[in-house]
């Protein structure tokens, strides 16, 4: 297989939500002193409105592109807006992993254009901590975090708390794949009968693609992972960009596997009345993913106090309580309910995988690298 159909990348699939702080530039040192109180709104995401009225504060929220596209945005941000009197922003560049390398970007460039960061991997969260992306949350302002299961809180710094969380496994299609011939290990997933079958996602990019490649790194080892994927590499038949297009590419019929997550065969009873999206629990596993969310360094009060409100909406029973049949993932907050169908259909591994965050941090780096210049590399 060509180096091109195993990177290939189709962009243009994700729903771009449009918004992007604007900087204004003032002509000289002796502006006028209305023009100054406008720049200040501005970088206070205020908007002045027409006649130099005070309009809504504005709060910018970025996020992957499938949760405005796919998942639950529209509905909270109507919901919000009329809480809180704010005008509530989306903004989703793609998927996790390219939404984070763009707020370090902007961080580092000192034009951050995002309030809150919502969904980032907890593969992510060394880094984001390492380059102190997040300022330390108030939890006095979110009593919702009450209901939140202990074990979810995986950041001792109390920069971010969880949105939701969930397994990463494979995902056939039981129309093309007899139940009983599907592979069960990952071994199986080597076997010739596979070949060009599988759609894997890249780890560099996506978090769904970085939470597989840690459970091979789990499964086989630091000294063995890399064997496992150049046996695999006949197998795919690409490595997609994001979770989106690869599971696009997936129910258009293009290949019968691909990396997804547990809870795939729920969304196929809930929104097609159909149990063909089978899971495959590999070796029994099943790569667990906590998805996180906090507010970016440097907001003013006003902002932080915006934010504080909504990440605690975020963590509500109401809203909670669209995550299973909306970003199809695992609720944070245990009072949320859960639809009948999804209780019966998604899938909780017997043996759930983590790679520590500490190893991860340590040698993220390295494992990125080392996959890129195998999948680069001829057959």
């Amino acid at each position: 297989m060509s180096v091109s159909s195993i990177l290939k990348s189709r962009r243009g699939l994700c729903c771009r939500a449009a918004a992007r702080v604007v900087a204004l530039r003032i002509a000289h040192f002796f502006a006028l002193v209305v023009l100054a109180a406008a720049l200040a709104w501005v970088w206070a995401g205020v908007k002045p409105a027409p006649g130099a009225a005070a309009a809504k504060p504005r709060l910018v929220v970025y996020t992957y592109d499938s949760f405005v596209s796919w998942g639950p945005a529209k509905e909270i941000e109507k919901r919000f807006e009329a809480q809180e009197d704010v005008d509530l922003v989306w903004v989703a560049p793609g998927d996790s992993g390219e939404m984070f390398a763009r707020l370090l970007g902007e961080l580092q460039a000192g034009r951050p254009g995002a309030d809150v960061f919502v969904g980032l991997a907890d593969s992510d969260l060394p880094a984001a901590l390492q380059h102190n992306v997040f300022q330390t949350l108030d939890f006095s302002r979110l009593p919702n975090l009450a209901d939140v299961p202990e074990r979810l809180l995986i950041d001792p710094s109390r920069r971010l708390v969880p949105l939701d969380h969930g397994f990463i496994t494979l995902v056939y299609d039981s129309r093309v794949i007899p139940p009983d011939k599907a592979p069960k290990t990952f071994n199986d997933l080597l076997k010739p009968e596979w070949r060009r079958k599988i759609i894997a996602i890249n780890p560099v990019t996506s978090s769904p693609g970085m939470a597989f490649l840690l459970w091979t790194i789990a499964r086989f080892g630091e000294d063995g992972y890399l064997d496992f994927w150049r046996k695999l590499k006949p197998n795919l038949l690409t490595v997609a960009g994001g979770w989106s297009e690869a599971y696009s590419m997936f129910e258009n019929g293009e290949a019968p596997i691909v990396v997804s997550y547990s809870t795939d065969m729920a969304y196929g009873v809930i929104n097609y009345g159909s149990t063909h999206y089978r899971i495959i629990t590999l070796d029994g596993q099943g790569y667990e993913q906590i998805e996180l969310m906090g507010i970016v360094r440097g907001r003013t009060p006003e902002q932080a106090r915006l934010a504080h409100a909504f990440i605690n909406f975020m963590l509500s029973p109401e809203v909670q309580g669209m995550i299973p049949t909306t970003n199809w993932m695992f609720p944070a907050n245990s009072k949320a309910k859960l639809p009948a169908d999804f209780v019966k259909y998604a899938v909780t591994p017997a043996q759930p995988v983590r790679v520590p965050a500490e190893k991860v941090a340590a040698n993220r780096e390295k494992w990125l690298r080392e996959w890129s210049l195998l999948m680069r590399a001829g057959d």
